[in-house]
């Protein structure tokens, strides 16, 4: 009886959780741990290739990523060239278009004032501009200013006539005429450069 009731065995004792710290600093001492020296120790390219092994590139899969490159970097510098002649052809667009807003600006202030300039051809002609003379001398700033910025007059007695300059007045028929000639100006025309202000009056002497 006795040595069954000691053969009898009580409850067991749960088994108590086995914790690991895996702190790297001793929180007592505060110095580093053996084991966080051992890890420090290991080399880079160790830690590297335990975190997974190396990928090896074949020869072909080398060459097709540097025609790879090659066609971006070609790409993007097409597109760079693209980019710049088409900031040169705006630029150029733009310095054309000044310049003719610029010309015509001119051409019609010009325009308002050949009125006043006919009148000072007629007084010049009729001998009213004495030289010296206070109308005289306006008159002189007045063409000099116009011709700085390239006006000149359209129309002289004996040239060809041309319909794109001239504007015929009166036809006259004229014997050993062989092509239409001006043979009158009647009214001086104008250009600015190229651009045609007012086109010239003339009587035209055409063949019979």
């Amino acid at each position: 009886m006795a040595s069954h009731e000691h053969d009898k065995k009580g409850p067991e004792e749960p088994e108590e959780p086995v914790v690991r710290d895996k702190r790297k600093i001793d929180p007592k001492t505060g110095e580093p741990r053996a084991e966080a020296e051992a890890e420090a120790l290991v080399p880079d390219d160790e830690l590297i290739q335990a975190e997974g092994p190396d990928v090896e590139l074949s020869d072909e899969d080398v060459a097709l990523l540097a025609e790879a490159e090659r066609d971006l970097v070609g790409e993007y510098r097409e597109r760079a060239a693209r980019a710049e002649a088409e900031l040169k052809n705006f630029r150029t667009r733009v310095e054309r278009d000044r310049a003719a807003n610029r010309e015509a600006v001119i051409a019609e202030v010009i325009r308002t004032l050949l009125p006043a300039i006919d009148d000072l051809d007629r007084a010049e002609g009729h001998g009213d501009l004495v030289e010296g003379s206070p109308l005289a001398i306006v008159s002189q700033k007045l063409r000099a200013g116009f011709e700085r910025y390239g006006l000149r007059r359209v129309g002289e007695t004996g040239e060809t006539f041309d319909p794109k300059v001239h504007e015929a007045i009166v036809q006259l028929p004229t014997a050993g005429v062989t092509v239409n000639t001006v043979a009158d100006v009647i009214e001086p025309g104008y250009a600015l450069g190229e651009r045609l202000i007012r086109a010239a009056k003339v009587a035209v002497s055409v063949p019979e």
